[in-house]
């Protein structure tokens, strides 16, 4: 259990409704399977909700109505809060009663009273595969990091791994020999995500030469280690990318989730049909995986506008 939901915990259990809030948050992880992320931004959303049910004296689901879901809903959209996490509030509030009722907590279903805002359709931003040529080349030969730093940034790319999911690979889900890395994504399922030979050779590179030079009894047999021996964090992987990015002259434009964006929309431009696209980001939806079909489009667009003779 990391600090941040030990924290989070312990808030938690300051509140009445927050025991059962707590005892949600188990059910997630150990029953549904949640990914710690998730986790957390389900219990700071209800932890919110919790401290302004104390407010109005409600410290058991029960007391819970839909005036006070109402209201609860009018305040954070005045704190002036953007729509989508607006949404995710609304989420976590409904699940949280949800499973309120399944355990006899409250006997009425409020949720079918709760609508989330009507989210925009934003396209994810996309660099250009010259731009992504670019990126991959920032890294200096001469930086203390620098193979560490390339097998990340060439297994990101390569792959359109989410930065947990790169920051968690072990030794044993990379197969340099048939070319493949074993993901575990959210909800904890596994995939299997081909790896081209450019990142398999620099990954290699860095498993044999730098890797045994970072690594620590304590180690274990995580791929990607910092500079004292531990399993690299999201964190620092999201630190990694912007510093690249910032060589390349793309701070603007390039984060790590970017890197994901780029993966699935250059390859649905190069061909790859939208199931196989889908399968290898993991997307439970294919909707979820259509909006790179839209990205695509919109660059066809724009360079019709640009080069076409007739305005």
């Amino acid at each position: 259990m990391s600090l941040q939901v030990q924290n989070l915990n312990e808030k938690l259990l300051e509140n009445s409704l927050g025991k059962i809030v707590k005892a949600f948050l188990d059910y997630l992880t150990i029953e549904a399977g949640l990914s710690e992320n998730t986790i957390l931004g389900y219990g700071r959303d209800l932890l919110e909700f919790c401290e302004f049910c104390k407010s109005k004296n409600i410290a058991r689901p029960a007391d819970i109505t839909t005036d006070i879901l109402f209201n609860y809903i009018k305040v954070i959209s005045k704190q002036g809060k953007a729509e989508a996490s607006i949404n995710r509030s609304v989420v976590a509030i409904k699940m949280f009663l949800r499973f309120c009722r399944m355990m006899g907590h409250v006997e009425d279903d409020l949720t079918t009273m709760l609508e989330s805002p009507k989210l925009w359709q934003r396209l994810p931003i996309v660099c250009s595969k010259d731009q992504v040529s670019r990126f991959l080349a920032a890294p200096d030969e001469k930086e203390p990091y620098y193979l560490r730093d390339c097998a990340l940034l060439e297994l990101l790319y390569a792959t359109g791994a989410r930065a947990s999911e790169a920051a968690g690979l072990h030794l044993g889900d990379v197969n340099l020999k048939i070319g493949y890395i074993r993901c575990m994504g959210k909800g904890k399922k596994e995939r299997i995500v081909p790896l081209n030979k450019t990142a398999s050779a620099v990954i290699e590179r860095y498993i044999e030469q730098f890797r045994p030079v970072l690594a620590k009894p304590f180690s274990k047999d995580f791929l990607l280690l910092s500079r004292t021996g531990r399993v690299l964090s999201r964190i620092e992987v999201w630190r990694i990318v912007k510093k690249y990015a910032r060589y390349a002259g793309l701070s603007k434009q390039m984060t790590a989730h970017t890197l994901r964006h780029c993966f699935a929309t250059h390859l649905l431009s190069g061909g790859a049909d939208l199931r196989s696209v889908q399968e290898m980001l993991g997307h439970v939806d294919i909707a979820t995986t259509q909006i790179y079909t839209h990205v695509d489009q919109e660059r066809l667009r724009l360079m019709h506008k640009k080069f076409h003779p007739r305005p």
